[in-house]
């Protein structure tokens, strides 16, 4: 965990520097009030996942320079800040977060960095959105938005604003890109609506591994019947795991669904006492490994494997 009291004295050792350089600054530059940044400098941008650092990366290309903090495969219900989170958030010129209780564990991050700068929040309060309840207790909303194509593209409309005012000298050019990368996404919605279509109605139903997916069943035509956790780091009760299996064999479910970043272990038990198909490669908050390296791989990879295993 983090030593706030150290890392506060860390800081107020380098703001001190930094007052110094500043001051330097100012002297040699006068003091119009502009803020100088080096030609050709990239915006740093600072993404709690890295989903959300692709669709930063994709409007903002070479001009901006991204970091997720939770690293590919990592899980970022129960990331865990550490010293390089901080300096991260603290050299930053903007920080990209989902919200809705996901990952809240960054603003006391950004607080004890003494960063200033804008926080942008994705998931909340956004247009022509159905927001679904949280099954987790404490969180009444479901933060996973993205997995349902169109309100990701929700998402990169307040990344192409944010982007824009934060880097005014080409907000042109984030306007631009973030337009094409829109088609894009509108090309990928009506291909997963199509492709899972082509599952028949009655095979629909799936039970997964904790509550990640039901934005993605609600747009594409699923059924979720039941989850095995709630959230990652619980531990369901044997009863929990009894019922799950009874709600999957009366409701004629095909299959179990869990993400490559969990331990197999659980689903595979499920599946295999209600006796349908397991798969447990999915993936939601983090990229993996080629093709699943950005955001539109993500969706084509759960798209391709929900429907192979529903229409075996």
């Amino acid at each position: 965990m983090i030593n706030r009291r150290r890392l506060r004295l860390d800081i107020s050792g380098r703001t001190a520097a930094l007052a110094v350089a500043l001051a330097m600054l100012t002297a040699a530059c006068g003091t119009s009030g502009t803020t100088l940044r080096p030609a050709g400098d990239a915006l740093r941008v600072v993404a709690t996942t890295t989903v959300l650092g692709d669709l930063v990366g994709q409007v903002g290309g070479e001009r901006v320079d991204v970091a997720s903090l939770v690293p590919k495969s990592g899980v970022v219900e129960t990331f865990d800040p550490t010293q390089s989170t901080l300096r991260a958030v603290e050299d930053s010129d903007l920080v990209v977060m989902n919200g809705l209780g996901l990952d809240d564990w960054l603003r006391p991050v950004v607080e004890d960095s003494g960063s200033s700068a804008p926080i942008v929040v994705l998931a909340e309060d956004l247009p022509d959105v159905e927001y679904q309840a949280g099954e987790e207790e404490g969180k009444a909303v479901n933060p996973h938005l993205w997995l349902d194509v169109r309100y990701a593209m929700r998402y990169v409309e307040r990344i192409v604003d944010a982007l824009a005012t934060a880097d005014p000298t080409h907000a042109d050019a984030y306007r631009t890109s973030g337009a094409a990368y829109l088609d894009r996404l509108e090309t990928l919605d009506a291909w997963a609506r199509e492709r899972i279509a082509s599952i028949p109605r009655a095979d629909r139903s799936v039970a997964s591994f904790h509550e990640a997916f039901p934005y993605f069943a609600a747009a594409y035509g699923l059924t979720i019947v039941g989850s095995i956790v709630d959230a990652p780091g619980q531990d369901p009760s044997a009863g929990e795991i009894v019922a799950l299996v009874e709600a999957i064999r009366t409701s004629g479910a095909k299959a179990v669904f869990a993400e490559a970043q969990f331990s197999p272990d659980l689903a595979e038990t499920v599946a295999q006492e209600a006796g349908v198909e397991v798969v447990t490669d999915l993936y939601n908050d983090s990229l993996g490994d080629p093709p699943v390296d950005t955001y539109e791989g993500l969706i084509r990879w759960d798209v391709d494997r929900v429907v192979d295993a529903l229409t075996d």
